[in-house]
């Protein structure tokens, strides 16, 4: 069918207003990788806009040479990889029996559940449980609690009950059982919900930052979000740097050291998503509840 006019002038507006939106996102992120890489005199005559003037590498070889960004890096890939892992495992035990339709109490179960995204026990309360356990100065205070999202539960969930009870049906006549059931029929056709409800969990436990500031207190398990900070906020971190008897040192700029932290920390996530965009569009839509 051909488009009237009205559509095609809706379709033209939502395309201009859309890329109009994707390059204001765009432009501060060049703005820092151009930064970055730019020299001392370009970043102080202010010439540096979109593009790098003066191309030189030193503010990220002072970055990981003077800061101990590498140390930051590896507390948040580990932060990011098990906490991901668990909360992928709690939430799908926590989806598959609410999605069965023979699961006795399901209704009441899962108003409970979307009932904590109401009311939440609050800050205080939260700490006061997770020092009782012994989790101050630890990554489990990190990973506890925030062990499962509603909302990526339901979203779950939803997917689940997507899939053909036929399937089900004949794998438990073939003689499954439920975790044979879960884990060769039901999250190989989930992939794409498994994809997206992944990528939510590691972009919440990589830019983990509140947590880390209340329960974190070794400055050698801060994460990599809290180091940037720090370097952002305060003078400590580029006070180490300037302390190196380098010959670098006068060569770079406290902007350009930050904007290459700051790229170093963003740059993983922009790696990872491209990889998961094809599934994103689709486990979304896929794990929403039609009408």
């Amino acid at each position: 069918m051909r488009s009237t006019k009205g559509e095609r002038t809706f379709y033209l507006f939502n395309y201009v207003l859309l890329t109009l939106a994707g390059i204001l996102c765009l432009l501060p992120l060049l703005h820092l990788a151009s930064l970055s890489l730019s020299g001392k005199n370009a970043v102080l005559s202010g010439f540096v806009s979109l593009w790098p003037q003066e191309i030189t590498f030193e503010s990220y070889q002072l970055l990981f040479e003077g800061t101990p960004i590498l140390r930051s890096l590896g507390n948040s890939m580990l932060i990011t990889v098990v906490g991901v892992a668990l909360s992928m495992i709690v939430t799908i035990c926590a989806a598959y029996p609410l999605a069965r339709r023979e699961f006795y109490g399901r209704r009441w179960i899962s108003l409970a559940i979307v009932f904590t995204m109401l009311f939440t026990g609050g800050l205080i309360p939260t700490y006061l449980v997770v020092s009782s356990l012994g989790l101050v100065n630890n990554y489990g205070s990190l990973w506890l609690p925030a062990l499962v999202s509603t909302y990526n539960m339901l979203i779950m969930r939803s997917f689940f009950e997507n899939i053909p009870e036929e399937l089900v049906e004949a794998a438990r006549i073939d003689g499954s059982g439920e975790w044979r059931l879960l884990l060769r029929i039901v999250l190989p056709l989930s992939l794409p919900v498994l994809a997206t409800i992944g990528l939510f969990y590691a972009v919440y436990y990589w830019n983990s930052f509140f947590n880390v500031m209340i329960y974190i207190n070794s400055p050698e398990k801060l994460n990599l979000t809290v180091l940037i900070q720090q370097m952002v906020r305060s003078q400590s971190v580029l006070q180490e740097i300037n302390a190196m008897d380098t010959q670098q040192v006068s060569n770079i700029t406290p902007e350009g050291i930050k904007a290459a932290g700051i790229m170093v920390m963003i740059l993983p996530m922009l790696v990872v998503y491209p990889l998961l965009q094809k599934y994103f569009v689709k486990g979304v839509t896929l794990g929403a509840i039609k009408g």
